[in-house]
């Protein structure tokens, strides 16, 4: 059987803003592998990339330059239409203020993902249902997220993320806006999810989070400072 190669790969990966007469190299030149069922942390100050590599590895923005190959896709050629479902088909994203909509109840926001791959109601409250009671949620279905805890809140976020099973989850600061006993529970749940096969991207500033990754990606002006990698 052949290798399929990497998941990710990135070339000579760059991201350039223009703030009025200033250019800033957001991205000043990357290149890296992730593979299949990876645990990766990107760590560094602010303003180091760390964001704006998540945002280019989400498809939420283009690298200025460079190549950056999904599953063999190289993104930088798809059009916005494409892109959009690209997105859609191969990435999960877990934020840190959860980003649920306040008007849905649990079920509503977990199919969100499933209402735009076009599945019909039955099949698709069905698994919000399964997925719901893998994060521990399944009694809590017809909550709106007011009136979850924070906690709560980021267990559906990871549940709507697992929706359209995608190969890649993206996390950002997850345990961010979480108390100590709750980020231990929601590491946990992420923890499981890369045992069973998902690669997990994650950006965070703290190290006892970052710990959880077997691959640590420190950042500095744009670039990989250095890895720390589990051995």
């Amino acid at each position: 059987m052949s290798d399929p190669g990497p998941l990710i790969e990135l070339t000579e990966l760059r991201k350039t803003y223009q703030m009025g007469s200033q250019q800033v190299h957001a991205l000043a030149g990357v290149d890296l592998e992730i593979g299949r069922g990876e645990f990766w942390a990107i760590l560094g100050a602010s303003g180091s990339g760390k964001s704006t590599m998540l945002n280019v590895l989400g498809c939420l923005d283009r690298p200025t330059s460079g190549a950056y190959r999904l599953e063999g896709q190289n993104v930088a050629d798809l059009d916005d239409d494409a892109l959009s479902e690209f997105r859609l088909r191969h990435l999960g994203f877990i934020f840190q203020s959860f980003n649920l909509i306040p008007q849905l109840t649990v079920r509503e926001n977990i199919e969100l993902p499933l209402y735009y791959l076009g599945w019909e109601a039955e099949r698709s409250a069905a698994l919000a249902a399964e997925l719901a009671d893998q994060v521990g949620l399944g009694d809590r279905l017809d909550h709106r997220p007011s009136e979850l805890s924070g906690g709560q809140q980021q267990r559906v976020a990871v549940a709507r993320s697992l929706a359209n099973d995608p190969p890649v989850l993206l996390a950002d600061e997850p345990t961010g806006n979480l108390d100590s006993a709750t980020s231990t529970q929601i590491m946990a749940l992420l923890d499981e999810l890369n045992r069973k096969g998902k690669t997990i991207i994650m950006v965070t500033h703290e190290h006892d989070i970052a710990a959880h990754a077997q691959h640590k990606l420190h950042m500095r002006d744009g670039v990989i400072d250095h890895i720390e990698r589990d051995t």
